[in-house]
C-alpha cells in the first residue's frame, strides 16, 4: 500500500521504517501545514502522529483527497463529533484511536472489567496515575483519558475525571508525569484502608504502537465510515 505519513517525529519516523519493513511505500511525508498541502501523489491511506491543533485540518485535507485516514493524535478530542460528521459528508474512512497498541487495547477490556467488580465496594476509592516522556504535549494522555471513560461508564459512583486533586468524591484523579525517556505507563488503583488494588500497563517502547498503527491502516485501505479500535480487533 502507499502511505501518506502526516508528522514526522519520533512516532512517525517508527512508522515509516515498520511500513517498509513490511514492504509498503512512502507516498509522502508532511510534518506541517504546509508541506501537506504540497502533496498531490496517490495514497491508499494516511497515517496521522501530529499535534493536537493540526490534527482537525490535517483529517478534513484527507477527507477532500478520499484519502482513508489512521488518527493517532490525542488532545483535540473536543472535536471529534465535528470530525466524523465531516467524514460521513465526504463519505471518507475515519478510523481514530487513542493508543493502537495490542496490550493497552487488552488493558482497556481488563480496567472496564475490574471497575464492574468493584461497583458494589464504596470503601475503595479509585484513582489513576500516567507517565509519558517530555515531548508529549497533552495531558492527562489520550490512552487516560480511554481509561477513564471506561472506568466512569462502568461504576455509576464516578461522574466524571478530573486531573490533579480534588475533594469532589464521584470524580476520578488523574494524575500526570512527563518523565524522559517513558514511552507510556498507566495505572489504575483502588484504595481501601485495608488494601489497594492495581492494575498496570507499561510500554518499553513506541514499537508496539506504531506496529498497531501500521496494521489497522492496511486493515482500512478502501474502507469507508467511522471504526474504532473495537472493529479492529472484533472485540
Amino acid at each position: 500500500m502507499r502511505v501518506l505519513l502526516i508528522g514526522y517525529g519520533k512516532m512517525g519516523k517508527t512508522i515509516e521504517a515498520l511500513a517498509k519493513d513490511r514492504g509498503h511505500t512512502i507516498a509522502g511525508i508532511a510534518d506541517n501545514r504546509e508541506e501537506l498541502a504540497k502533496f498531490s501523489g496517490d495514497a491508499d491511506v494516511a497515517i496521522e502522529f501530529s499535534q493536537p491543533e493540526a490534527a482537525i485540518a490535517n483529517l478534513k485535507f484527507c477527507f477532500d483527497k478520499n484519502i482513508p485516514v489512521v488518527c493517532g493524535t490525542t488532545g483535540w478530542l473536543e472535536y471529534k463529533s465535528e470530525i466524523e460528521n465531516y467524514c460521513l459528508e465526504k463519505k471518507g474512512g475515519f478510523f481514530y484511536a487513542s493508543n493502537f497498541s495490542l496490550g493497552v487495547n487488552l488493558f482497556f477490556q481488563l480496567n472496564e472489567r475490574l471497575a464492574q467488580l468493584m461497583r458494589p465496594y464504596s470503601d475503595y476509592h479509585v484513582s489513576m496515575e500516567e507517565t509519558h516522556h517530555t515531548q508529549k504535549k497533552d495531558a492527562p494522555s489520550g490512552t487516560a483519558i480511554t481509561l477513564a471513560e471506561g472506568i466512569i461508564k462502568n461504576n455509576p459512583l464516578i461522574k466524571e475525571w478530573h486531573l490533579g486533586e480534588t475533594t469532589d468524591p464521584s470524580a476520578l484523579v488523574i494524575h500526570s508525569h512527563r518523565v524522559d525517556p517513558v514511552p507510556g505507563t498507566h495505572t489504575i488503583r483502588y484504595r481501601s484502608e485495608v488494601d489497594d488494588i492495581e492494575i498496570t500497563h507499561t510500554a518499553h517502547s513506541r514499537k508496539g504502537f506504531a506496529l498497531g498503527a501500521v496494521m489497522v491502516a492496511e486493515w482500512m485501505v478502501n474502507r469507508k465510515g467511522i471504526y474504532s479500535m473495537r472493529d479492529f480487533l472484533n472485540l
